[in-house]
């Protein structure tokens, strides 16, 4: 290399590292000021990308604003939401919005029990329900308010309660380095997405996917790994919706053929009436792998009726309208069709089409298996209230309700919701996260031994009855 080329590039490096010092002399005010009073945060901000790229020069204004100038003042500072993320990544935002997790903050609201939790839980404090669901946008206004159409925003009216748990984005890409990396990273998704009702994270780490992500090192497909992680499945492309076809719950909406087909089964004249009038209202259509045969829709109805979508005659109540249709909590053939497509593509990256047809229907007969053990238990508690050997606690409009979680006062009531927010989620999380003792001992074994308590007991509570 000749001589003044050589002394070209010194002079460039030399040049370069010159302006990393003036960039960091020149630190704005807020960078110099928390240097010292939050050193940790302007540590992760210089290692982020959003701290080091000097194509895209950013200070702690861009998103705080610069009306907070003093330690007196600091409550000035504004709090980053989503739409502050949007003007460099409007694609990813959007993405977002249009999935389940901008729905969670309105999701646990449209839950009946937590009207009964302290504050300190639901609210601010974010250490109970809410410290995952503030990944959701606060401020949907919905059924419970008078609105049954699509979800309206109150403009950050609620959100303005709030100082923390704006931010949505932060959830995954945690502050202040904001990186790319750990929200790739299954352990990202682990702080939420474990323990009681979904430990999704558990499932994946004991399954042969997690398994060979830590035994190679900690790396995805994306990191030259073998195993795909929990993006890779509910992340295709980086896509920000992450949906899934059963959802979250397992719950999907009986469909129009399906409910007049149960119809033409059932010889009740009442009943027949009142399903063929439901079967108005629901989409029509059926399911790809296993659709519902008659048995299976109606165990789904009763699931629904005791999540306090469908009344005692079948009807759809407002939390239809809240839970079904504004917060999405179950699937109309369609969507739950072109979502299953969308994940058998993905697993066709490593399987045969056959394997991942067949693995999905086994795990669809987990899902109809467990249904039907649960309705069997829904049934025995909804004849207690109908003989009045239970009666509807003041101040609650549907009983039995799972939405009313442990807030429910009978041993029988509280197994019927243990099942449903538990060992039936275990039971089919696990088996589409192939976690095969999940799915058995965590999941079914509890779920087959709870039905049996409750039969046992509601046959006690009738013969004490009649005493």
């Amino acid at each position: 290399m000749p001589r003044w080329m050589k002394l070209g590039l010194w002079m460039g490096l030399l040049l370069g590292l010159g302006g990393l010092a003036m960039a960091k002399q020149s630190d704005s005010a807020c960078v110099q000021c928390h240097t010292d009073v939050t050193p940790g945060v302007v540590h992760q901000f210089h290692e982020g990308r959003m701290g080091t790229n000097a194509y895209l020069p950013l200070d702690c204004s861009t998103c705080h604003g610069s009306a907070h100038t003093t330690a007196e003042d600091f409550a000035k500072a504004t709090f980053p939401t989503p739409d502050t993320c949007m003007g460099c990544h409007a694609d990813k935002v959007e993405q977002f919005r249009a999935g389940k997790h901008e729905l969670a903050w309105y999701a646990m609201k449209t839950q009946s029990a937590l009207h009964a939790q302290p504050g300190a839980i639901v609210g601010e404090g974010y250490r109970g329900c809410s410290g995952c669901h503030k990944i959701g946008r606060k401020g949907y206004i919905g059924a419970e308010a008078g609105n049954t159409g699509p979800l309206k925003w109150d403009g950050g009216e609620e959100a303005s309660q709030y100082r923390y748990g704006n931010a949505q984005c932060d959830a995954c890409h945690t502050r202040h380095s904001f990186k790319k990396t750990e929200a790739q990273d299954p352990r990202a998704c682990s702080n939420c997405h474990m323990g009681f009702d979904h430990p999704q994270w558990e499932m994946y780490m004991s399954s042969k996917h997690g398994i060979t992500w830590d035994i190679d090192g900690n790396r995805g497909w994306d990191q030259g790994g073998r195993a795909p992680t929990c993006q890779t499945c509910h992340m295709p492309g980086g896509n920000h919706n992450v949906e899934t076809a059963w959802g979250f719950l397992a719950l999907r909406l009986p469909t129009k053929e399906n409910v007049e087909k149960l119809a033409a089964s059932v010889n009740d004249a009442g009943l027949k009436a009142n399903l063929q009038k439901l079967a108005k209202l629901l989409p029509s259509g059926h399911y790809v792998d296993l659709d519902d045969d008659v048995q299976w829709t109606l165990d789904r109805a009763l699931i629904l009726q005791v999540n306090e979508i469908l009344d005692p005659n079948f009807q759809p109540t407002e939390r239809f309208f809240e839970i079904v249709a504004q917060a999405r909590a179950a699937r109309g053939p369609e969507e739950f069709n072109r979502l299953r497509l969308q994940m058998k593509a993905t697993c066709q990256q490593c399987h045969s089409k056959e394997y991942v047809d067949d693995f999905f229907l086994n795990a669809d007969k987990i899902v109809k298996l467990a249904d039907h053990e649960f309705a069997k238990a829904i049934q025995a508690v909804q004849g207690l209230y109908r003989d009045g050997i239970l009666k509807k606690p003041e101040g609650w409009k549907w009983a039995p309700s799972v939405a009313q979680y442990y807030e429910n006062r009978t041993p029988i009531e509280l197994d019927l919701y243990l099942i449903y927010m538990e060992y039936r989620q275990r039971t089919f999380q696990g088996a589409f996260h192939i976690s095969n003792d999940y799915m058995h001992w965590y999941g079914w074994a509890p779920l087959k031994e709870h039905v049996n308590r409750i039969l046992a007991e509601a046959e006690r509570m009738r013969a004490e009855q009649k005493k």
